[in-house]
């Protein structure tokens, strides 16, 4: 199992092809506080509700200072699909070669009707300005997350 990020922690490099194929890095958000949420499948239900509860919140956390990106394990022709069909106006990158997600911890040992495997974990990782890790949240619920994180944020007075 990847081992999981803690507040303080600098925040893993990475730089993955996004929905048109272009590379989107963490450096590009240097002094940008950015929300990184990494999630299983897109066009799956959990996964839908998550990126439009992201989508929905979006102005609210860009005007705090927050950018969003959302990783997850499919390819680039399947986020394209997912963002037109959605309507999503952030980021998604792919990381099909999971590094980025074991870099951050969100990959590992996952348990589904009795059967374990490897996976990707539901996770939320905070970056700072200054490319620390603000708040790292693992296996958190699709439903509600975003209201959770917003409430963490202080966002929501």
């Amino acid at each position: 199992m990847a081992e999981r990020l803690a507040p303080g922690a600098t925040a893993p490099a990475f730089a993955l092809p996004d929905a048109d194929g272009n590379d989107v890095s963490l450096a590009d958000y240097a002094g940008h506080r950015v929300i990184v949420y990494f999630y299983p499948a897109a066009s799956t239900p959990g996964c839908t509700k998550q990126a439009c509860d992201f989508r929905d919140s979006l102005a609210s956390l860009t005007s705090a200072g927050y950018r969003v990106l959302g990783i997850s394990p499919d390819s680039p022709a399947k986020l394209k699909k997912f963002v037109e069909k959605e309507g999503l106006t952030f980021p998604l990158l792919s990381d099909e070669d999971h590094r980025t997600a074991e870099a951050y911890g969100a990959w590992g040992e996952k348990k589904n009707y009795g059967r374990v495997y490897e996976g990707l974990i539901r996770s939320t990782i905070v970056v700072g300005e200054d490319g620390t890790v603000q708040v790292a949240q693992y296996n958190v619920r699709a439903t509600g997350h975003v209201a959770k994180l917003r409430r963490d944020l202080g966002l929501d007075a």
